[in-house]
């Protein structure tokens, strides 16, 4: 055991920010792409192209940061 407790850090300030702001462009262009074509826009296709590219990328930062995590915790814990 450590003796001295671990610093929590604040939320953004961890490694998975990348992954809480591409979660958020998603779910803010699956909302665009909805209006758009709601209103009979055919550019809401645009919209779904970065609704999935942001997606992916969430992944990829999460699974990034779990990673960096375990490596972090040591062989001893995974």
């Amino acid at each position: 055991m450590p003796s001295e407790p671990r610093q929590r850090t604040p939320f953004l300030a961890e490694p998975n920010r990348l992954a809480v702001f591409t979660a958020v462009v998603c779910v803010l262009s699956v909302g665009a792409a909805v209006v758009s074509f709601a209103k009979g826009y055919w550019i809401g296709a645009i919209w779904v192209l970065l609704a999935g590219l942001s997606s992916n990328m969430t992944w990829f930062y999460v699974r990034r940061s779990r990673a960096a995590r375990r490596e972090e915790q040591g062989p001893a814990a995974g």
